[in-house]
């Protein structure tokens, strides 16, 4: 496939707004590829090299060759010279990129060539999100795009859930399993405006779980060996020591978990999140760090226990699974109800505690891994949302000399893009002021007077008092005495929340 094709679909998907029109255009563009080029066309399209570190900055791109004056590139040609520019080491590292560099440009036509650099600067947003392209894979192949989500989320590949798509179909999509060690993505929460509006949309019992401020965790046991992931499926086993001891204790060989790491207080209180954060993202002395900020693990779900897959039974069965197993203390504060005051007051308590509410879930739901489905309902007494930081105003007065006013958008799963909500600069502390600078700036794309555009990765929480129409933003709503609460670095863009969450909140009076 030349690479020219590729260049012509990414241009097409990011000129329209259309979801059915990006499925299809790069649904077309899977169609053209040779089965070992589908990997590469759909982590491009993704806006992603496959080479996690290539070593190419942005210093070996400013001086780039005359380009081309017809397009020859493959995009198996293109692939394999990012593979020798990041496989180079040692001495004479530096030759050998500048060499691949000089060649792969050399034959770029210069379409080509804006994309190719667009795309090793990580710049490439064309609004292909992950939903977007799981839609694409399954029309391509012609298959449900449950399974291809289900066979995405179990392997933590799409790019080879696609390969096995188009080549085998739903035969190749059923051979993906849950595998110990390997990490799938968490099954996630809609907000509710309230327990009373959660109970009603899960309809009869349910069970109902304190909402922990803390970093969620999915822990993979096989025999002695455990490890320990992130919700962005990072793995850091060596820095949560109590977490690894925690799951080698249990009566078990093989185990998967979800749930949440917190550092509290002596009396049981959780400790600002920021100190839970900063403790799991220590690299540092681990026992001096676990001697002042302790953690500890609460689990909520299991996905696997010994040589059984759980993650398709319904909830009931999966934690009836763990009974006797994993021993109260490390399970998250629960109770089952079918009871509103009931729910409410154990709501009531959790917040009393410290916490940030409850999760209302559904008794018979498998577990959705990487759905943001209607089975887990979180409801927090103050509202806030997962927004994306758009762009940012340089501040004057005490923030002059900071990019401080936040323009914050909401997903748009309908384009694969963002919507903007509004702009707040409340809550900033000095030391927010100075990392959220430094940040955007490494964010970068343009700017326009006193604006700074950047690329819509930093997941920023923000409370709210409420939801206003305004013609001011293109959704016609805007979040009222919005201010900042803290950075997610453990969220990604494609995982905050949506227009429609934001429109339902909106519609209840919040």
């Amino acid at each position: 496939m030349l690479l020219a094709d590729l260049v012509a679909t990414s241009e097409a998907v990011a000129a329209t707004r259309s979801r059915l029109a990006k499925i299809e255009a790069i649904a077309a563009s899977l169609h053209l590829a040779a089965p070992d080029e589908i990997a590469i066309v759909v982590s491009y399209l993704s806006g992603e090299l496959r080479q996690r570190r290539t070593g190419v900055g942005w210093a070996s791109l400013r001086d780039l060759p005359a380009s081309a004056p017809r397009p020859t590139l493959t995009v198996a040609e293109v692939d394999a010279a990012f593979a020798r520019a990041a496989e180079a080491s040692g001495p004479g590292s530096v030759a050998v990129r500048r060499e691949a560099l000089a060649s792969l440009f050399g034959r770029a036509t210069g379409a080509e060539q804006r994309f190719l650099v667009r795309l090793a600067g990580g710049e490439l947003r064309q609004g292909a999100l992950a939903g977007i392209m799981v839609d694409a894979v399954a029309r391509a192949a012609a298959v449900d795009t449950p399974a291809v989500r289900r066979a995405a989320m179990l392997s933590g590949d799409l790019a080879a859930v696609a390969t096995a798509a188009l080549g085998e179909g739903r035969r190749g999509l059923d051979a993906f399993r849950l595998e110990v060690g390997r990490p799938l993505q968490p099954m996630l929460a809609k907000t509710a405006t309230s327990v009373e509006t959660a109970m009603a949309q899960i309809g009869g019992e349910a069970a109902v779980d304190w909402k922990l401020d803390g970093v969620r965790i999915q822990v993979h046991r096989e025999g002695d060996d455990i490890a320990v992931f992130t919700r962005t499926l990072d793995a850091i086993t060596g820095r949560v020591p109590e977490v690894v001891e925690a799951v080698l204790a249990l009566p078990v060989r093989s185990i998967v978990l979800d749930g949440e790491a917190i550092a509290l207080r002596p009396d049981g209180r959780p400790r600002p999140f920021q100190q839970t954060a900063s403790r799991a993202a220590s690299r540092g002395d681990v026992a001096a760090a676990r001697a002042e900020v302790p953690l500890t693990p609460f689990f909520f779900d299991v996905l696997r226990l010994d040589d059984a897959d759980l993650i398709d039974l319904p909830a009931v069965e999966r934690h009836a699974a763990v009974r006797g197993i994993v021993p109260d203390d490390l399970w998250v504060p629960r109770t089952v109800t079918a009871d509103v005051r009931e729910a409410k007051a154990f709501s009531d308590h959790a917040v009393a505690r410290g916490h940030e509410g409850v999760v209302v879930k559904s008794l018979d739901a498998p577990y959705e891994a990487g759905r943001r489905g209607g089975a887990w309902l979180k409801v927090k007494p103050v509202h806030t949302l997962d927004l994306v930081v758009l762009a940012a105003e340089w501040g004057h007065g005490r923030r002059e000399g900071w990019l401080s006013n936040l323009h914050l958008g909401a997903r748009d799963p309908s384009t694969g893009g963002f919507v903007m909500l509004g702009k707040t600069f409340k809550g900033l502390t000095d030391e927010l002021l100075r990392w959220q600078t430094d940040r955007l700036l490494r964010l970068e794309t343009s700017r326009e007077g006193i604006t700074v555009f950047v690329r819509p990765e930093l997941v920023v929480e923000i409370a709210f008092d409420g939801i206003q129409s305004s013609p001011r933003y293109p959704a016609g709503m805007a979040l009222r005495f919005a201010r900042v609460i803290r950075y997610r670095e453990d969220k990604t863009s494609d995982q905050a929340d949506t227009v429609d969450t934001v429109r339902m909140l909106h519609e209840a009076g919040s």
